[in-house]
């Protein structure tokens, strides 16, 4: 679903999830160690690795709940405009 770097950065964030646990789609990040502080360093490392900033409007819990959700946020932000 998502690229290898993706999954990289946001581990990091992770310190719930083993380095051999599978990363779902689905897993809650708070659950998986994401705090407030990892929030924000994650944001600014997701947005260096891809060169995007996340709208104001994208900053929200429901942006972060997911690793498919943050994933989809950033993927649309790299999408050409039709």
């Amino acid at each position: 679903m998502w690229d290898e770097r993706f999954e990289e950065i946001v581990r990091r964030y992770l310190p719930f999830l083993g380095p051999e646990e599978i990363l779902e789609e689905d897993a809650t990040l708070r659950d998986l160690g994401l705090d407030s502080l990892g929030t924000v360093e994650l944001l600014g490392a997701l947005e260096n690795a891809y060169g995007h900033r996340l709208a104001d409007d994208a900053l929200t819990l429901e942006t972060f709940a997911t690793p498919a959700t943050l994933w989809t946020v950033l993927r649309d932000l790299s999408a050409p405009a039709a």
